[in-house]
C-alpha cells in the first residue's frame, strides 16, 4: 500500500518497494519467464510482445527466430500475454502494457541476477560446495592443531595458507561460472549453453 505525505504544497511518494524474495523465486521458477527476462536484460527501451514471443519460442524449440512456426510463436505469445508477463509485472521486474503490447524492463530487473544460481546436471549448488569446503578446512586445521600425523610434516602456517588458497581458488572459479551464467549475458540464456 502506497501513501502520500504532504510537505508544504508538494506531495512526496516513497520509492516503490522492489520485489520480495518470494516473488523473485516465483518469477524465476518458470523457464519461459527466465528466457523473457534474459531477452529484456540490459535493454533501455520497450520491446514489442511479438518480438519477445518469437525469441522465447526460438530458444524453447531450439530454432532460429526465422524458423519459428506460427503455431509455436502463438502458443508462447498467448502464455506470455495471459500469464507470464502479468506475473512479472505484478512482481515489479518488468512493466507490461497489455493494451499496447509492449514490455519494458524496470530497475528491479538488475536485482534478479542475485537469485540466479543455475545448477545444471550433476553439479552441486555453490552454497553446498562452500559448506563442504569449510568442513574440510576445519577438519584440516583441527588435525594440525592436534599435531596429528602427517600434518606435522609441514609448518602450521603452510596448512593455513593451503586452506585460504582453497577458498581463494574456489571463489575465482565461482565468479567465473556466475558471470558466464548471468541473466542477460551472452546471446542465449545460460540454460541453453549447458544443454
Amino acid at each position: 500500500m502506497s501513501y502520500t505525505r504532504q510537505r508544504g504544497d508538494v506531495a512526496e511518494s516513497p520509492e516503490p518497494a522492489g520485489p520480495t524474495e518470494d516473488e523473485l523465486f516465483d518469477v524465476l521458477s518458470s523457464r519461459r519467464r527466465r528466457y523473457a527476462l534474459h531477452m529484456l536484460k540490459g535493454r533501455e527501451e520497450a520491446v514489442d510482445l511479438g518480438d519477445v514471443a518469437e525469441q522465447v519460442a526460438a530458444w524453447e524449440y531450439g530454432e532460429e527466430v526465422a524458423e519459428v512456426s506460427y503455431d509455436e510463436r502463438k502458443r508462447v505469445y498467448t502464455a506470455l500475454q495471459q500469464s507470464h508477463l502479468p506475473k512479472m509485472d505484478d512482481a515489479g521486474v518488468i512493466s507490461f502494457d497489455k493494451n499496447r503490447g509492449v514490455v519494458e524492463p524496470t530497475p528491479a530487473l538488475d536485482d534478479v541476477r542475485i537469485y540466479m544460481d543455475v545448477v545444471q546436471g550433476r553439479e552441486i549448488p555453490w552454497s553446498d560446495y562452500y559448506l563442504g569446503l569449510s568442513g574440510v578446512a576445519a577438519t584440516l586445521l583441527g588435525a594440525v592443531a592436534l599435531n596429528a600425523w602427517p600434518f606435522t610434516a609441514l609448518p602450521d602456517l603452510a596448512w593455513g595458507v593451503a586452506a585460504v588458497a582453497a577458498f581463494a581458488v574456489s571463489a575465482v572459479v565461482h565468479r567465473h561460472f556466475a558471470r558466464r551464467t548471468a541473466l542477460g549475458r551472452g546471446p542465449t540464456p545460460a540454460e541453453l549453453d549447458n544443454e
